[in-house]
């Protein structure tokens, strides 16, 4: 009896410690909502128990809502269970044509891409441009190739032509956050413009670009802004247009005095670096250049591998992810995007991947009309999902192998393991803490806030520090 007295005071003791944080939770969301901030906006907010699933509140929890980056903890999931921790993309370096005794290559050097996003990265030891390249070039050497009466071409085809998601907008596609995709990515398909600064008011120029990119011109219609104003300059790269244009502000105080912006044709740069980086070794290539696009503007077909000289392989998806997450790079979550529609047979597409992320889960019990999306960053304002849904997502992680390097690939804000998402007056958070020796997982959504980011994130982790 007295046994039993003891473990019906336990189950009671948890019972009010559960209600006890559910109603704490439930005020904090109430002041939020009340707030001056969210006059007009769209709140939600799902808690749940990690390891169980048990719902430990929710407030709007069905309501579909723009997720920003957030959505890339979705991705990462999907792709953690779909391609596998350890999967590795391959890219392959060969030739068409015959290499004549004086080592002379009558053909063309073909570096093809599999969608690698990490190929040329400064991330990584093994994909930094200068170590890449280093290995082409031994590869071609071993192969005795001294001189090539051909092109070197870089066979991005496998991801099709269309770049850039559907819904994503204008002002974002032409900056480094919005570089689309590519079956063979080069550096992140990014580089620098360095900025010729001045007096408040007056345009800026240009000064160089890291690296030279000398198959683009640029008009610079930035202007200096005042002390404190930030950087507010974005480029513009008209469709079928080699002139890049930089429109809006960049304040004088600015230190870096450069923005970063997409490559158009990564592939294209891939063998334009590879062609002078051959110059160099005294290799010569006689018609330069080309990739999947270029050739097909030209009409001309793109040839295949007849020989293959090596394979280069990406650093394993567990690596990838920490820092599609860490760093918040859409280029990733859109290349995995595509990766998986392509593992499950499909032709690797944005679209087709977003169909797959929803198959997946509808296989494991959770409406796929509650992942309405456009691309797998949440860089589309056009994206919607449920907090009910993404909690329950990040809940199923927590039981997998793999689980250890989800959880390190998340920033620390607030001092909580989540990853963070924010696009034009939209702040949201989904991660993992505990409470009390309790783990518990969580999203949180705010959209169509009005004042300053800051002051809607210091309330929203007011909500938030009920958990810890």
């Amino acid at each position: 009896m007295k046994r039993l007295l003891i473990v019906s005071l336990f189950i009671l003791g948890g019972q009010v410690y559960a209600q006890d944080l559910q109603q704490k939770i439930s005020s904090a969301f109430s002041r939020l909502q009340a707030d001056s901030q969210c006059s007009y906006a769209s709140l939600s907010l799902t808690v749940l128990d990690a390891k169980t699933g048990e719902q430990v509140f929710a407030g709007n929890p069905n309501m579909g809502l723009a997720t920003a980056s957030t959505l890339k903890t979705i991705t990462s999931i999907t792709a953690f269970n779909i391609l596998g921790a350890d999967f590795k993309y391959q890219t392959q370096l060969g030739y068409v044509g015959e290499i004549t005794a004086d080592g002379t290559l009558n053909g063309d050097i073909i570096i093809k891409g599999a969608g690698d996003p990490t190929l040329g990265s400064w991330r990584y030891e093994q994909t930094k441009e200068a170590h890449v390249l280093a290995l082409i070039t031994d590869a071609l050497q071993k192969a005795g190739i001294k001189k090539i009466n051909g092109r070197i071409i870089g066979d991005d085809s496998i991801f099709g032509s269309q770049s850039i998601p559907e819904g994503w907008i204008w002002q974002d596609i032409g900056n480094y956050y919005g570089a689309g995709t590519s079956g063979l990515c080069w550096r992140e398909n990014q580089f620098d413009i360095k900025l010729r600064t001045g007096v408040v008011g007056n345009p800026i120029g240009v000064s160089r670009t890291v690296p030279l990119m000398p198959s683009l011109t640029f008009k610079s219609e930035l202007i200096n802004g005042p002390a404190g104003s930030g950087d507010h300059a974005y480029a513009f790269l008209p469709v079928g247009s080699t002139v890049m244009y930089l429109r809006g502000s960049y304040a004088v105080d600015q230190d870096k005095k450069a923005i970063s912006v997409a490559i158009p044709d990564a592939a294209y740069d891939a063998a334009f670096r590879l062609a002078d980086t051959l110059s160099k070794l005294g290799i010569t290539v006689s018609n330069g250049a080309e990739s999947a696009s270029t050739l097909s503007a030209k009409a001309l077909q793109l040839p295949l591998i007849a020989k293959n000289l090596t394979t280069i392989q990406s650093p394993p998806l567990s690596r990838i992810i920490y820092w599609l997450n860490q760093k918040s790079i859409n280029l990733y979550a859109e290349q995995l995007l595509k990766t998986i529609a392509w593992k499950q047979g499909r032709k690797p597409t944005t679209s087709n991947g977003v169909e797959e992320v929803q198959k997946f889960w509808k296989a494991r019990g959770i409406d796929p009309n509650t992942i309405n999306t456009y691309d797998g960053s949440g860089l589309s304002p056009g994206d919607r999902v449920t907090t009910a849904t993404l909690a329950k997502i990040l809940q199923s992680a927590k039981k997998e192998s793999w689980f250890a390097d989800l959880y390190e690939s998340l920033p620390v804000y607030n001092d909580m393991k989540m990853k963070s998402g924010s696009i034009n007056n939209v702040l949201c958070y989904a991660g993992y803490q505990t409470h009390n020796g309790r783990e518990l997982c969580f999203s949180i959504m705010v959209n169509n806030f009005n004042g300053t980011s800051r002051g809607i994130k210091e309330k929203m982790f007011r909500v938030l520090d009920v958990l810890k």
